[in-house]
């Protein structure tokens, strides 16, 4: 019998990476897409372009509701011959599955921190991971805490300037809106903006660090152990609506980063959090700092995999009681990578120009959709450029956008 994992999360390119890593090794794979309502009140149950790869078994869809997810794992993901396991690739999915973990427990196995439940969703606070990070002497930037209660905003009299606010906890945030603000009023303005959304949050409030490079890592702890096998170096970002998500890079052997991936790997086992991580940090006049820990597996993970070293196959065997291996594959030489959805939500947003799109995703490198193994997901990737409604849309947006820019006489 097939061990059976549960993948749940919003972004096909990450959930299909996943998939792929976890049917070569001849796991059942379940993917659990999070969607929205359309029109009509209907939930949207379009197939994904990752629900087109042979590794996946089976597709079920869910609105962002923590009810609804439960129920549906219980109801159509547990097997009464196995535990299953479950790997949340969502801060969303990741906070669920953790305050519900008393519940899931008897049926599945999933990251989980001493398997108490809420301790993960706990350590989603960046005040506290920054804390922790100045306690093992990881440099961070200087931190304001603003509260927004009801949309009143009260901001401390020492906050510094320019700074870049940020929702203390993924979960409940975004990444839309946020920018540098060189003084109050800047500050005032994308705060009120967050508000709108969520009236009551509380704002981590950042001094400004002109960043020279920004980097990633993805790693696996059981516990005990902790292993990081290689570096991502961000090249281009994303931007609009993914802000902060990679959308070229490299990913390179820790050679030259030993000191700091020595402290992260300290960082994690001080959490005690078992499961694959994502850590952002980020490179200032010649000194690292760390941004953030994410309870889940990353954005750019697929370079792993593609580089011979295959992370959610080892979160399987930890989480069904295994210990990390001392010998595990490292990544032994530096590789370019091209995010293709990244790049097309910038083509879309008119970011990119088409040009700039069909060089980006025809790179020589390593890609997270195309794969000569699973050529389907491409296949409905690249049919999708093309449809009628979606060329609409982006030449809408290029045009508002362009408008926007124009100033008024």
């Amino acid at each position: 019998m097939k061990q059976r994992v549960v993948i749940i999360g919003h972004g096909y390119t990450s959930r299909l990476g996943i998939a792929r890593a976890l049917g070569r090794e001849g796991y059942e794979v379940y993917l659990l897409v999070i969607t929205r309502f359309a029109h009509g009140g209907k939930l949207n149950t379009s197939m994904p372009i990752d629900g087109y790869s042979k590794f996946v078994d089976r597709v079920l869809f869910c609105p962002s509701d923590e009810g609804s997810l439960i129920h549906l794992l219980l109801s159509e993901c547990a097997d009464s011959k196995q535990k299953v396991v479950i790997i949340p690739d969502s801060d969303f999915s990741s906070a669920v599955v953790d305050q519900n973990s008393d519940l899931l427990n008897q049926y599945f196995v999933f990251p989980n921190i001493d398997h108490k439940q809420g301790s993960i969703v706990a350590w989603m606070d960046k005040i506290r991971q920054k804390e922790l990070a100045e306690s093992i002497s990881i440099n961070v930037a200087k931190g304001w805490k603003v509260d927004v209660i009801d949309g009143h905003i009260d901001l401390p009299d020492d906050i510094q300037y320019p700074c870049f606010p940020k929702p203390r906890a993924t979960l409940v945030g975004g990444k839309n809106g946020l920018r540098r603000c060189d003084n109050e009023s800047d500050l005032k303005d994308v705060l009120t903006f967050i508000s709108k959304r969520n009236p009551n949050i509380s704002i981590l409030v950042e001094e400004f660090k002109e960043i020279d490079y920004e980097h990633a890592l993805l790693g696996i702890s059981d516990g005990s152990n902790v292993n990081i096998p290689g570096i991502i170096t961000t090249t281009s970002l994303a931007s609009g609506g993914h802000y902060g998500v990679a959308k070229c890079g490299v990913i390179s052997p820790i050679t030259g980063f030993e000191d700091i991936v020595d402290e992260f790997k300290s960082f994690v086992l001080k959490t005690g959090f078992v499961g694959i991580f994502d850590i952002d940090f980020f490179q200032s006049r010649g000194k690292y700092y760390f941004c953030e820990m994410n309870f889940r597996y990353g954005g750019s993970g697929y370079a792993y995999t593609k580089m011979g070293t295959n992370l959610p196959h080892q979160l399987v065997r930890v989480l069904l009681g295994e210990e990390l291996p001392n010998d595990l594959p490292n990544i032994l030489r530096a590789e370019a990578f091209v995010n293709e959805r990244m790049c097309r939500a910038d083509w879309c947003e008119g970011y990119i120009s088409t040009l700039s799109f069909l060089r980006l995703i025809h790179r020589d490198c390593i890609k997270f959709i195309d794969d000569e193994e699973d050529p389907m997901p491409q296949v409905v990737f690249l049919r999708g450029l093309w449809n009628v409604r979606s060329n609409f849309k982006r030449i809408v947006k290029r045009f508002s956008r362009w408008f926007r820019l124009v100033p008024r006489s």
